[in-house]
């Protein structure tokens, strides 16, 4: 025999025997042996489907390819790879922690490596020529251990779209190196050191583990714990390359040395290797598997923003990738958040303006391609014209990809459509959170509260409070709403849109609001009509969009049947039905034409003239309109005739007035004030109806917004400043239907706290004004007031703010019981009454518009219309 018992000096067998020189390299080898042939086999595997696509270009090639081309073995190999491809799927989905399963799998394999690093370490007290018998505890674990390794192993390969690629990863090599070995041991039955060391380099994962569990967030954090798994791993695998080779005699000074090269150089350089490799290699696109490309400004904030908003969905059902194209290497917190979302992102180095970058991400191939800007730039119009070069750059590239951009400026979306290649019917799309978050509070100031309403759809409420009073148990289960579509019943065909709404607010508890309408006249053209007239009938498989919380209520609209659902009105039982008898009174598509709608209207203006035909709101010869008909319209009028002066207010009794209040000088950015006045003159009202509006602010910076604004009927301009209660008092802001306080433009410097130092200022300063109303007082005239207080009247404000988290400044937060980090806005009581607006929910707009439905809900909400 070639094992020798050892024995301690007190004679005592401790199960420790001599490995020879063949028993080390059978534990060396099968490493070794495992990877080659692996290899090996997977080379041939390739190239061997190569040979067989390229044969399949050929006809009459023999009986295998006419075997393989056949219609059986085509479908059975459809189905098979269907099943494979939603497996794997979920495998990666695993693999990715997106799923509690997955972080408890993925948190697991690395506890356990670290167990089998710790065995090895407790191993390694022996001598390095011995080896351990099945006596020692620690070598049944530690199987158990790497066999647990090895169906991780077996999942990953699975998993991965390139198996060269896989099986020559750092953690494939850690596995191939570890786990034969041990089964090797069982063999033997005998256990010998050999390179379990390479365990130590698991710990290369701790800061994906960390953020996994919470524990760090930011970039410091993130960066002090790669260091330091770095060193940890680097330090472990040195030390076990030491004791494994120091064995041999003169060599332990120049392992030492080789040791501390390695751990000072070697890594350093396989990692920027690596992500060179990493980053600037192409994306694989894989048939049948949807993806889109995001480029522009790729942050850590716009990032965890984007993909908070677009994955908020329940882990699992997304079945989409995300590509980002970032001009910059991605930071360390960057990264990170890269790799916990690895089942659904990929970053690629690159420029949307270079045709060779935009090859590389298949942007021919992709969905849509999303162009992501920067808030918080000094210099907004650079920032957007920079992004119109990109949309420029990517039509000019394949002119069918569909392209969604954010514009910070909304005069420069003009420049957009004037692109050859742009098309509006094919879902490009213009993102302008500026124009939507004014549209947003123009009707705040004609519906007070629509703000919240309207906001309360965008915002996902995920912490668990407990509400104390009624109205806020209503008011937090109304934020769990959403606008969600669903194709209507066929039997809803023929009826009008009330009659449809009112059976499917009785019988189903669904809020149908609007339909997605499609011409008779003008081929394909397609719109969407919130709220339409009795005299607009619905046609089968037509679109509806739906206030609900869930997918699953607003099923009940396509499930519902005339003569099964007849008498039903519990919601829970309106389900799929058997029925084969439809009813057939339904109204074709002949019949719908009786409206007489003249094909020669244009597709911007379409539904509205329709709106206005339909409801006969015909204006008077003395009202204005601009060329599109949406909007009250007069001559420029100069901006000196719509100055005022504080002295003459006598001259100007302004009554049920807005009033808006903005703060900037002449060289404060464009707000774009124009997309605020454009609502309060739609025309949809009539000129009497039409209310005053006054800007209350800097005349030089409203001098650079003025020549948007000319052309609107009833602006005024009082040069001053909502600080000062003289000013606001000389626009009679106690008759005043709604004070709006506008936030400035951002600047970059500016600190999250302060930003909304004017507009908290100017609302604390309204809401110290005292107006007694007018009724109280020639009802207490002469009179004592026996309660010994006075009556004042509130006078409404809408106030916007840049951080909602400022909302502590205005109000606290009472009647709610929970533990909040901060003060959330939509819980407070000045958001629930539509007194405070925060344009922050409209991030979640740009993954909201759907990069697979060119119609999504936030284009109801662009010109801020409703058709009454």
């Amino acid at each position: 025999m070639y094992q020798a018992k050892l024995q301690e000096e007190n004679g005592e067998d401790l199960g420790k025997t001599t490995c020879t020189s063949e028993v080390q390299a059978a534990f060396i080898l099968s490493s070794f042996v495992t990877f080659f042939s692996g290899l090996i086999i997977l080379f041939l595997c390739r190239l061997l489907w190569r040979i067989i696509k390229k044969g399949g270009n050929f006809q009459g090639t023999g009986f295998v390819l006419d075997f393989l081309s056949s219609g059986s073995f085509h479908s059975s190999t459809l189905r098979r790879l269907y099943f494979y491809g939603v497996f794997r799927d979920r495998i990666e989905m695993l693999l990715s922690a997106q799923t509690f399963v997955g972080q408890v799998l993925v948190i697991l394999v690395f506890v356990l490596s670290i167990g089998s690093l710790i065995i090895y370490f407790i191993n390694s007290t022996d001598p390095v020529g011995s080896c351990s018998s099945y006596e020692d505890k620690t070598i049944p674990v530690d199987l158990i251990f790497n066999a647990f390794f090895s169906f991780y192993f077996g999942l990953r390969f699975l998993a991965a779209d390139d198996k060269i690629k896989f099986w020559l990863e750092m953690n494939s090599i850690v596995d191939i190196f570890t786990i034969p070995p041990t089964f090797i041991s069982y063999y033997l039955k005998s256990n010998w050191l050999g390179l379990r060391f390479l365990r130590a380099l698991r710990l290369l994962e701790l800061p994906r583990i960390l953020q996994i569990l919470q524990a760090i967030k930011t970039s410091n954090s993130v960066k002090f714990s790669k260091l330091l798994s770095i060193a940890l791993s680097t330090w472990f695998t040195a030390a076990g390359f030491i004791h494994l080779v120091s064995i041999a005699s003169g060599c332990l000074t120049v392992c030492l040395s080789m040791s501390i090269l390695f751990a000072n150089y070697i890594p350093e350089m396989v990692e920027l290797f690596a992500n060179k490799r990493k980053y600037t290699s192409s994306y694989e696109v894989v048939k049948g598997k949807k993806f889109i490309v995001v480029c522009g400004n790729i942050t850590v904030d716009s990032v965890t923003a984007f993909l908070r908003n677009f994955l908020r969905h329940r882990s699992g059902e997304i079945n989409t990738e995300i590509v980002f194209l970032g001009e910059v290497t991605p930071s360390l917190e960057l990264e990170t958040i890269f790799k916990c979302y690895l089942a659904y992102t990929t970053f690629i180095s690159g420029s949307a303006l270079k045709w060779e970058d935009l090859r590389r991400v298949a942007v021919e191939s992709a969905e849509a391609c999303l162009i992501i800007a920067n808030p918080l730039c000094s210099d907004l119009h650079a920032e957007d014209t920079s992004n119109i070069m990109r949309v420029l750059s990517i039509k000019n590239y394949y002119p069918k990809t569909r392209v969604i951009i954010q514009i910070l400026q909304s005069h420069n979306k003009d420049f957009l459509p004037k692109i050859p290649s742009w098309n509006w019917s094919t879902g490009d799309n213009i993102i302008c959170f500026a124009e939507l978050k004014l549209g947003f509070m123009a009707q705040g100031c004609l519906v007070p509260g629509l703000c919240t309403f309207l906001t309360s759809l965008f915002v996902e409420q995920n912490k668990k409070i407990s509400p104390k009073q009624t109205w806020q148990k209503y008011f937090l289960n109304s934020l769990k709403n959403k606008i969600l579509t669903q194709r209507l019943s066929d039997d809803f065909a023929g009826m009008s849109f009330p009659e449809v709404s009112r059976l499917c607010f009785v019988k189903m508890n669904l809020m149908l609001i609007a339909i997605e309408y499609k011409s008779l006249f003008q081929s394909g053209y397609c719109g969407l009509i919130l709220n339409p007239p009795a005299q607009i009938k619905l046609r089968k498989n037509t679109l509806g969009f739906f206030i609900a919380e869930s997918p699953k209520e607003v099923k009940r609209a396509l499930f519902y049947c005339a003569t099964c659902h007849s008498d039903v009105y519990n919601p829970e039982l309106i389900e799929k039905c058997d029925c084969k008898s439809k009813s057939r009174h339904h109204l074709s598509v002949s019949q719908l034409g009786s409206l007489h709608w003249s094909p020669k209207w244009s597709q911007t203006n379409f539904s509205f003239s329709i709106f206005r035909t339909l409801l006969g709101n015909t204006e008077q010869e003395s009202d204005k309109l601009d060329g599109s008909g949406m909007f009250h319209w007069c001559k420029a009028v100069p901006l000196e005739m719509v100055t005022l002066k504080r002295s003459e207010k006598s001259k100007h009794d302004f009554r049920n007035h807005i009033i808006a209040c903005i703060f900037g000088d002449a060289h404060t950015a464009l707000m774009g004030l124009r997309n605020f006045v454009m609502p309060l003159r739609a025309s949809n009202y009539t000129r009497q109806e039409l209310k005053d509006i006054v800007f209350l602010g800097s005349l030089d910076y409203m001098q650079k917004e003025w020549r948007f604004l000319r052309n609107f009927p009833h602006i005024y301009i009082l040069p001053g400043s909502a600080l000062y209660p003289a000013d606001l008092q000389a626009l009679n802001i106690e008759k005043c239907s709604m004070c709006a306080i506008l936030a400035p433009s951002s600047k970059p410097s500016s600190s999250q706290t302060l930003v909304d130092t004017e507009t908290i200022m100017a609302t604390l300063n309204i809401g110290s004004l005292r107006i007694v109303p007018s009724t109280e007082k020639h009802s207490t005239k002469g009179q004592n007031n026996s309660c010994g207080k006075s009556k004042y009247r509130r006078i409404p404000t809408l106030t916007e703010l840049k951080n909602p988290s400022n909302i502590h400044f205005i109000e606290q937060i009472g009647g709610l019981e929970g533990n909040f980090t901060g003060t959330s806005l939509h819980l407070s009581t000045s958001f629930s009454t539509g007194a405070v607006f925060s344009g922050n929910f409209l991030d979640s707009l740009l993954a909201t518009v759907s990069p697979f439905k060119p119609r999504s809900p936030p284009n109801l909400l662009e010109r801020g219309e409703w058709v009454d």
